[in-house]
């Protein structure tokens, strides 16, 4: 490879940026939002890079790939976690919430 050929594709193909998995628990925040926003980051770990990238869950299929639950099991849940609600609503036990789990819990 030329030099002229090796530039262009440093220009092409940008590179990862690697941290070690200590750099990544103190800078958590910090470095899934690079993620998000494009940047290739990699976490070394034995010798290898994990790469950090967004990936898009589909909801149907999320319980499934998650869980290994088959769409009938997801129904009968489903169906168990709708009157198990009904009931606490029915108690008057249910509560709202508003954004803040400390004072959810609180009561």
């Amino acid at each position: 490879m030329t030099v002229i050929d090796f530039t262009r594709f440093c220009v092409l193909f940008k590179s990862m940026t690697t941290i070690t998995p200590t750099q990544a628990r103190v800078n958590l925040s910090s470095v899934l939002r690079r993620a998000l926003k494009g940047d290739d980051i990699g976490i070394v770990v034995g010798g290898q890079v994990v790469a950090l990238r967004p990936v898009e869950i589909l909801s149907r299929d999320y319980a499934e790939r998650e869980y290994g639950l088959t769409a009938a099991q997801m129904k009968t849940i489903a169906k168990k976690l709708h009157a198990k609600a009904q009931k606490v609503r029915r108690s008057g036990k249910s509560k709202i919430f508003n954004g803040d789990i400390e004072a959810l819990l609180k009561d």
